[in-house]
Formats: C-alpha cells, structure tokens, sequence
C-alpha cells in the first residue's frame, strides 16, 4: 500500500490518480488532517470515500508513510517529501488551479525520478484530454503553443500532444455539422448481454435470467420513449445510439417492435446517424440483421475485443475468432457499410504478439472505424473482485502495443477522431476512435465533448442536459432492471424535472 499524508483537504483524488498511476498494482490511501478534526480519508480504486475518526485509526494509519504534502500559508508553498527526495514549491500567485497544477507537477517530478519512468500524458488524471486543445484552438492558439502549454503545465509529451491535437481538430469538423440549439440525440440502453465479461463493470444482466420478463422490460421502455418523444417534439433528432449491454440480445421480433416504436414517434429526418451495438458476434442473427437494414440503421459494432480464442475463453466472451468474421461477413453481405470494431489491449495473458495476432486479423475484415480501448480494471467487475485468481496472467500496455494499433489502424486508412481515458487504464494509456472518412462516430465524440443535450432512456443510462452556457445537468436513472420496471413512473419524472423550462 501506498500511504500519502497530507495537511489540508485539498486535491486528494488528484494525488490519489497521479500517484495510482505510478503504481497500478497497488492500494493507494491519502490520509488527511482535516481542519478542525484530523481524519483519515481512503480513496479506492473505484473512487470511494471513506472517513474514519483519526484518533481511531491516525497512528497506525501514518507509519510508513510514502508521500508527505504540506501547504504552508505564511510564506504560500508547499512541501513535497518522500524518503528519497524533498521538494519545496512556492504558491505565489497562484490561484486554486495553478496551485493543483503546481502539486501535481511536484508530485509527478519526485515518482517520475524514484521509479524512473514517465507517463504518457504527463500530470493529466482527467478522462477527456482533448478538451484542453480543443479550446485553445477555438482561442486562436497555434499549435507550436499548445505544444509547449500542454508540455509546461501539464508534463505531456509530444506524441500525446500531437495525438490530443489531431483529433481536437478533426472534432471540431465534424461538430460544426450540428444544431446545438434546436437538436438532441437519444441514446437508448438495453441491458442485457449473452454473459458478462471478467472485465465488465458496466450495468448489464445475463439474458439467461431475464428473456421471461423482456416484455415488461420493453413496456417501461416504451413509456419512456413515449414522454421523451412529446418533450422533444419541434427539436431535431441529430443521433440515436442504442447500446447496452448488447442491443442484439434482443430477438428479431422485439428489434422489430423496438425501432417501429421509434419510427412512429419520433422524427428523423434531421437524423444524421443511427447506431445499434451489435456487440457480441454470438447475438448476431441474419434475422436481427436485416431488421436493422430494414428500420435505416446507418452504423453497427461487431466487438470481439480480442481475436485470440484462449482469451475470448478466459474473459467469458461465450463466442469464437469464427463467429466474429462470420458476423462481419455476413453484415458485409446484407449491405452494411459503416461497421465498427471495438478492441481491448491489456487483457490477462495478452502481450505484443497477441495484439498482432489480432491487429492482423481486423485488417483482413477492414472494419469502417476501430476503437482501441486500453484495459481499466474497474471495482465492481469480476477481474477486480477476484483478481486472485489471475495473478499470474500479465495485464499490461506498452508504448510498442499503443504504436502497433494506431498504426495498423492508419495502415487501413483509419484516423483518429475520439478520445478519452479511464481510471486504472492499463499503461495509463487511452481509447481511440480510428475512422474512415465520413464514417466517424458523431455519437462517440458527442458524449465526450457534452456540447449536445442527450436523452438517455433505459436502466443504467444517464441524461445530460447542455444549457447555452455550457453548463451540465445529468440525470441518472436505476441500474437495477427490476428496480426500473418498478419505477418508471419516477424515471420520467426525473426527467420531468431536468427538461422542464427546455
């Protein structure tokens, strides 16, 4: 464990990500003395809070402690200490932001020297890296000042520069094709998937215990819908995700009923993308196919995440390398020209080779646009909660795996135009969204850069309403699916609540 002490409740998940990300593998605990009555505060990996009474706990909480941070106010600085290295840093002048960059490039300066490595974006714990050139540019910043801004402020090396700057610009394109104003997109959750994946934290359910209540499932989500439809009606429906979970657990008949529903209440004639996650190959039917042709469905996910059988079998995946090409195949055949493929690197047992393997056979099928995830462990997913069990399997990312993936993906005319990162990303990489030409995501870069309002209907989906001063408004509805077939009287009302002078 990791033990990081410090003064003054300030910034602590900030030390607590920086610090995590020099050291995956391990528990990092700040303790704080918080003004008033010192206390103990324990950040986990999945961002959880905890405080207990210091005289309880303060003692034996403190020995061994690995980072020491103190703020000082007469003079204004900061003390920066481990057992190898001391570091004083002046707060002069320095507002709440310039003071956390200023703890953060401390902090980064002493592990970056004790463990003798960097990281590839620097100081930078945030999930949306773009943003920062993304408004630079809209300033009027030349590129070599971005260079050198994201380089002094934040640690970032150039290729991490170059990356966040390429896609900031192809964004910006691509959002300037948007009515912010008068348009929304609608994503709608299905959440439900053949089996759940060792690395899985996201709020989906085995169909297996839940093909005998779809029909209630599919009745709450039509109510939601129906509302939905009659708040927004007179705005411009710009895209529609369906995700999940996987939307093609769904039989051909409930696809059917689904997307009709869609059709009849809402308009789409300013729709500029629709998207169903296919997802799992082993979800994927002729039948389901050619219903989503049918309803206009412009692009589709075939996800293998690897395309190594031993790992598909380890992280209970439930389909084989054949089924995936199959699948691919067979959308190929039914006229679907906008296909996607997610991709994990990182996964347990998977090196350089492997990701060859599978970068070699992406290439074969030539996918429209390929996302590139690195591994985030997450808190609630089986991997975290008996990674005992896998101790022995690598899960690691390296600058050759990131360089092999994004230049296959340039190799078959694929350009990045989204990004974003995660918490405990193997590597302390990114994802990337590589593209043909006019085959972007214009959901994918939407939900990152919350310029547009999205309605999001289904369990475990999250609204986020965008006013015209770039302020955001979520509201969340239940994950549980029982819970939200229960209440969605209260769903809608929440929604009520967010849209009601919209």
């Amino acid at each position: 464990m990791k033990k990081i002490r410090i003064n003054e409740a300030n910034f602590e998940y900030d030390i607590h990500s920086l610090v995590k990300a020099f050291f995956p593998g391990e528990e990092v605990r700040v303790i704080c003395e918080a003004a008033g009555e010192e206390e103990v505060v324990s950040r986990l990996g999945g961002g959880k809070r905890d405080r207990v009474p210091w005289d309880q706990e303060g003692a034996k909480e403190t020995e061994d402690v690995f980072l020491s941070i103190r703020y000082c106010h007469q003079p204004e600085e900061l003390v920066i200490s481990t057992k190898q290295a001391h570091k004083l840093i002046s707060l002069e002048n320095a507002d709440r932001i310039e003071t956390k960059n200023r703890l953060k490039r401390g902090i980064y300066e002493i592990l970056s020297a004790d463990t003798k490595t960097t990281l590839p974006w620097g100081t930078l714990t945030g999930i949306r890296p773009v943003k920062i050139p993304m408004a630079f540019l809209q300033e009027g910043k030349d590129e070599a000042w971005i260079h050198r801004y994201m380089r002094e402020t934040y640690l970032v090396g150039t290729e991490k520069t170059a990356l966040s700057l390429e896609v900031a610009q192809r964004e910006a394109a691509l959002l300037k094709r948007l009515d912010y104003r008068e348009g929304y997109s609608l994503y709608i959750g299905i959440p439900f998937c053949p089996s759940t994946c060792l690395y899985c934290s996201f709020p989906s359910f085995p169909l297996s215990g839940w093909a005998g209540r779809m029909e209630e499932y599919l009745m709450a989500l039509e109510r939601e819908l129906d509302f939905t439809a009659a708040q927004f009606r007179g705005r411009k429906l710009n895209t529609i995700y369906i995700g999940g979970g996987t939307p093609t657990t769904l039989t051909a008949e409930q696809l059917e009923r689904l997307l009709t529903k869609i059709a009849q209440i809402f308009s789409l004639e300013h729709l500029m993308e629709y998207t169903v996650e296919a997802g799992r190959p082993d979800s994927i039917s002729r039948e389901k196919l050619l219903v989503l042709k049918e309803h206009g469905i412009t692009r589709i996910s075939i996800n293998p995440q690897t395309m190594n059988q031993e790992t598909l079998d380890l992280i209970g995946r439930r389909h084989t390398v054949e089924q995936t090409k199959e699948s691919f195949a067979l959308a190929r055949e039914l006229g679907f020209d906008n296909i996607n493929m997610d991709l994990i690197v990182g996964l347990p047992g998977e090196v350089l080779l492997q990701v060859e393997q599978t970068m070699e056979a992406v290439k074969k099928l030539r996918p429209d646009s390929l996302t590139v995830h690195s591994l985030a462990v997450k808190r609630a997913s089986r991997l975290r909660m008996h990674q005992e069990e896998y101790e022995g399997l690598s899960m690691v990312n390296t600058w050759e795996i990131i360089d092999l993936t994004a230049q296959t993906a340039r190799g078959m005319g694929l350009m990045p135009y989204y990004l974003y990162r995660q918490k405990n990303m193997a590597g302390n990489f990114e994802n990337v969204g590589y593209a043909a030409a006019g085959k972007e995501g214009l959901y994918n870069i939407l939900i990152m850069e919350e310029v547009q309002t999205i309605i999001a209907v289904g369990a475990g989906s999250i609204s986020k309403r965008v006013y015209p001063d770039g302020r955001i408004e979520r509201c969340e509805n239940v994950k549980d699916v029982a819970l939200y077939i229960e209440k969605i009287d209260e769903m809608i009302e929440r929604k009520r609540k967010l849209l009601a002078d919209f």
